[in-house]
This record gives structure tokens, sequence and C-alpha cells, in this order.
């Protein structure tokens, strides 16, 4: 099946009406959004996994979003450099590992350095069929990040994405990490946006990282107090009207002339 950025043109009216038909009834593939409320993180990987596995084995699986709430915990993606696990940048002789983090620790198939998830933050796992998005990691890192900075928009907080660093951030503060996964082009894990609640385990590591980083919230850069639960209210139906905005356009051959 080949895969088109944009519904194809016909001189042949007929055919042309039925071919754009078809492509928006194939563009437009709905998306199940989730709120799974407070989970522990192993049982979300858990989870993640089962959804990963029936949609490599039955592509009519629907597009899934998990939107969740963490006990504390930290999580690094697979690296060599384990640097980022502590506050200073360096591994200290007598701090191998993590028995110096106050949370569990988490080793995962993602991308990306050290971070931590915990009350107050909201958690996106987005379980998407990237065939169906052009197989294009860098347009579905972009489209993730658009996606929370409309969604801060609405809550009148400017913010926006940094060249090269990947995540969102108002001004020079981050306010959402985005690390993701994929196997077999089926994404896993996805972002954390602060929300509310306490900042102060990122100061036990290196966020994502990034040295002398300045982590943020909604609650802190608005002085007003939110509830993560509301906050996935909203997400969900932004997500929902913008994932078309992620896949392309596949052509029924059905219709060519």
């Amino acid at each position: 099946m080949n895969v088109w950025a944009s519904p194809c043109e016909s001189s042949g009216r007929t055919a042309s009406s039925k071919t754009n038909v078809a492509s928006r009834k194939l563009c437009h593939l709905e998306m199940h959004v989730r709120w799974l409320g407070r989970m522990d993180f192993a049982r979300a990987l858990s989870l993640q996994e089962e959804i990963v596995l029936e949609k490599r084995h039955d592509s009519s699986v629907e597009d899934q979003l998990l939107l969740v709430e963490h006990e504390p915990v930290y999580t690094i993606g697979r690296t060599p450099d384990q640097s980022s696990l502590f506050a200073t940048g360096r591994i200290c002789r007598d701090e191998l590992g993590a028995a110096h983090l106050p949370h569990p620790l988490f080793v995962i198939n993602r991308g990306g350095q050290a971070t931590y998830h915990g009350p107050g933050q909201l958690m996106g796992y987005p379980i998407i069929d990237l065939r169906r998005c052009g197989q294009d990691l860098h347009k579905y890192l972009r489209w993730l990040e658009e996606l929370l900075i409309e969604l801060l928009a609405g809550y009148r907080i400017a913010a926006w994405q940094r060249e090269s660093l990947t995540g969102v951030w108002v001004g020079d503060r981050k306010i959402a990490s985005i690390g993701v996964g994929v196997r077999h082009w089926i994404s896993m894990h996805g972002f954390a946006l602060n929300v509310c609640g306490d900042l102060s385990p990122f100061n036990q590591i290196v966020p994502c990282g990034i040295n002398n980083v300045a982590m943020t919230s909604m609650e802190k850069e608005m002085g007003t107090p939110f509830s993560v639960a509301s906050v996935a209210a909203s997400l969900e139906k932004l997500a929902r009207s913008r994932i078309d905005d992620l896949r392309v356009i596949e052509r029924d051959n059905r219709f060519d002339v």
C-alpha cells in the first residue's frame, strides 16, 4: 500500500470523489484515550507492553493514549552513560548504582537520560502505529511537543520548543520531558508534564542529562492550583482532535484511474 502526504487528485469527477472519500476514511482513525488515575510504574509499563504486542499481531487494533499519574520513581534509558543519575553529573565510587536515590529506579527501552516521575505529574503513553504516520520519528517527537504546547496555551502558559533539546519549555525552564521507545514502528513511553506538586526529587539527578536545568510546573508558573485529572481531561480532547495531524493519508488503489 502506498502512503501519500495528501489526497490524490484526478481529472475524472467520479473517481476523484471516491478517492477523497476513501482517503478521509483511512486518515480518520480514532485514538482511544484512557485516564488510568494513580498507577505504579511497573504496572503501567506492563500494560504498554501488552498493547504493543497486541498491535504487532493485529494491525486493526486502535491506537491508544494512556494517561496516568505515578508513585515516585526515577527512570533512565538503556545507555552506558549513567552519569545523569547523580546530581553532580559524575559517578562517585561510593555511590555506584541507584542506592543513593530516594525512590526506585527503572531502566527502560526509551531514549534519553535520567528523569523523575511522581505525584503531580501527568504521564502520557501514546501507543501509536507509526507506519500510519510515515515512519517518521522526528515528526512524531515534534507532534508530541506541539500537542503539549497547545495544551499549555489553553491555560495561558506560553511554552515553546528549543532547538536540539527535545521537550517543552517555559522561558529557560523545562515543564515537560519526552522520551519514547519504538518496537516494530509501534511507539511506547512518551511524555511527562509537570502539573503540580513537589519538584525537589529532580535535584537528586541531572534531569534529561542537561546540566543546571531548572524544572518548573503549571502550578509554579501560574501560582494557582491545578489538578492532574482535570489537565488529563483537557489533553484527552485535544489529542483526539490532533491525531490526524500526525497521520498520513493512504491511497486506496481501487479508485486509481
